[in-house]
């Protein structure tokens, strides 16, 4: 299976090679992995990359519950849905990007900006499309107070646990694809704190057991996001378009708006209230108001502070 046009053959092993085939020999390892499914043998260490680990059953009224829990072998599921992130991503930039760029005849610097505004915009919308139908089904949405009740929310439904790990395999993917894309130097620190920012607080909600708020901020972000990047790629399209900007920026307020008054309902009503406050980690509980207030500043300020690149 080929991702990319071949125009020239490069030495194995060298760095062109690499960057060429790069989507190939990580599918080559994702086979692999699917085959091991096939033999006894291996079965039981396959299985540790493709399905998440930790579950529990429990019976309740409505018959067995199986809940899930984090642990260190999530780093297999992580690289599992990593490597299948680095397909997806050459899937889309060859048979989606790379034909409109043919079409559009953009600059190179044009043509990298629209390449990581498409790749985003995908992932955006498939998040928020994933995120969105998570709430509704879940029930936060209707009960907002589900987002604080019962803290610590130690215990995952599948959908749940399989969306931060996916989402943390996506973020984890974008470093390596700067060398694959070869993005210049000076876009580089700019990339690095962007993906940071997004792992430190995804794997934060995720790993301090606030995965129900930490989904509805995800939420809101992603469909911010979403909006910006399809007002970029229609700018790069016809430069005369730019009311999309103007779209953006009322759903930028509104999302942020949104932000800060979960922020005031959930952490500083709800959570504030919750009987666990101190560090325990057994059960999985941390200084609530210390995390959840100095990671939104953070965010904040980031959201408010820093102007969008064109």
């Amino acid at each position: 299976m080929a991702f990319r046009r071949r125009n020239k053959s490069y030495p194995f092993f060298s760095q062109e090679f690499l960057i060429q085939n790069h989507a190939d020999i990580v599918f080559s390892l994702v086979i692999f992995i699917l085959i091991g499914l096939m033999f006894e043998a291996t079965a039981k260490t396959a299985i540790l990359f493709i399905q998440p680990q930790y579950n529990i059953t429990t019976l309740s009224q409505e018959g067995e519950v199986t809940t899930y829990q984090y642990g260190w072998k999530d780093c297999a599921t992580i690289l599992f849905y990593f490597f299948i992130t680095l397909i997806l991503h050459a899937v889309v930039q060859e048979y989606l990007l790379d034909k409109v760029n043919r079409r559009l005849h953009l600059s190179k610097s044009k043509n990298t900006k629209f390449n990581e505004s498409g790749q985003l915009c995908v992932f955006h919308l498939v998040s928020s499309v994933w995120s969105f139908y998570i709430l509704i089904t879940e029930g936060y949405l209707l009960h907002p107070s589900s987002l604080w009740e019962n803290y610590p929310h130690t215990h995952l439904r599948f959908q749940v646990k399989l969306f931060y790990l996916t989402q943390l395999a996506y973020w984890l993917h974008a470093l390596p694809e700067l060398y694959f894309q070869k993005v210049r130097k000076e876009e580089i620190p700019r990339q690095l704190q962007y993906i940071s920012l997004y792992l430190l607080h995804i794997s934060a909600a995720y790993l301090l057991n606030l995965s129900r708020v930490g989904l509805v901020l995800v939420f809101l972000q992603y469909v911010s996001e979403l909006g910006f990047h399809i007002a970029r790629l229609l700018y790069f399209t016809d430069e005369s378009h730019q009311k999309m900007f103007d779209l953006w920026a009322v759903s930028f307020v509104f999302t942020r708006m949104a932000t800060l008054t979960l922020m005031f309902l959930a952490v500083g009503f709800g959570l504030a209230r919750a009987e666990n406050q101190g560090l325990d980690l057994e059960m999985g509980t941390t200084h609530l108001l210390t995390v959840c207030f100095s990671s939104e500043k953070k965010t904040l300020k980031k959201s408010f502070f820093s102007e969008p690149h064109l």
